[in-house]
């Protein structure tokens, strides 16, 4: 079977970080996580050489644009949002578009994206602080500034700057599953799935900045998660209402309560799956589930393989380091 073709398009100012992470994920050759993986290139758009920010510049490895050649088309970014989008990279973005390819985006490559028609009537993202700009600019564009990637059928966007090795990894969870895109994340040291989206990043208002119970909140839930705790729980040891609590979850993690406890007790999960022999109805107690069928369940959702295979990959005995996030 061919590779996966992916091709990223750059113009001159694109910022170095998201044209390198790209690079990082899809251009290093990897036969020991996939045999074939991707073959990857990359090709300027307009006259070369291409001059990315703090004076780096692109060797680049292709020479021109045939599309019936390309399987994805990454966008890195573009050079300033506030500026119209070069015509031949919007045009290049059209037609794979309309041709079927795969296309994603990384941070302000949301712009270009949406200056082409791509988004018009789709869910998308961008960095948390061009999210008004987008939805004002292109009103058709259902834009959610808390996640940290969108995927809208064969169109994904990401999130600012770090968020584009999310996305990428969820391109590699898509195309070799979730074992390779989790081995993939570990030699990356970064997790294979971060929790809370950009909401956690943004600014908040003065007076929600100023409060610290949450951080008190988080450590007295930690130590009870074997414990049914509740919304009602949470808001009665914060002083403060339910709706107050939910609220103000949301604004500064950009989860819910009862979400939030599950994501800590599947990393507790994971850690004793990498540190115990314990059996899994053990930790399945221990951990607040209530019954090893809700911890594969869980487990299998999030992480993205079951609780023994996890424990097959990660126990400490193997040797290999630890990926939970």
């Amino acid at each position: 079977m061919p590779p996966h073709r992916v091709v990223m398009a750059v113009t001159d100012g694109m910022p170095i970080f998201e044209a390198a992470v790209p690079c990082q994920v899809f251009g290093v050759d990897r036969p020991h996580l996939a045999d074939p993986w991707y073959d990857f290139s990359v090709v300027p758009v307009g006259a070369g050489p291409v001059r990315l920010t703090m004076g780096f510049s692109v060797a680049t490895a292709g020479t021109g644009w045939d599309l019936d050649a390309i399987d994805t088309l990454v966008v890195p970014a573009c050079t300033n949002v506030h500026d119209e989008q070069p015509a031949e990279l919007v045009e290049v973005v059209r037609q794979a578009y309309q041709r079927g390819i795969r296309i994603l985006s990384i941070c302000s490559g949301a712009f270009i994206l949406a200056a082409a028609g791509v988004l018009d009537g789709r869910r998308a993202t961008t960095h948390w602080l061009y999210a008004e700009q987008l939805a004002s600019r292109y009103p058709a564009v259902r834009v959610d500034p808390s996640v940290l990637y969108v995927e809208d059928a064969n169109v994904i966007t990401s999130a600012g700057t770090v968020a584009g090795i999310d996305a990428c990894l969820h391109v590699v969870r898509i195309d070799h599953g979730a074992a390779v895109a989790a081995e993939l994340a570990r030699r990356l040291v970064t997790p294979p799935h971060r929790d809370g989206g950009q909401a956690q990043y943004r600014k908040l208002p003065q007076a929600a900045a100023r409060e610290d119970w949450l951080g008190a909140l988080l450590d007295w839930a930690n130590e009870r998660l074997h414990q049914p705790l509740s919304n009602a729980d949470l808001a009665a040891q914060a002083n403060v209402s339910v709706r107050t609590l939910e609220r103000r979850f949301g604004e500064a993690l950009g989860m819910s309560p009862l979400r939030w406890l599950l994501r800590q007790r599947v990393r507790q999960a994971q850690q004793l799956l990498e540190t115990s022999d314990r059996p899994i109805g053990w930790i399945a107690d221990t951990c607040g589930f209530g019954g090893a069928a809700s911890l594969r369940a869980h487990f299998a959702r999030i992480v993205g393989e079951s609780p023994t295979a996890y424990r097959r990959g990660f126990h400490e005995r193997t040797g290999t380091a630890r990926i939970a996030s």
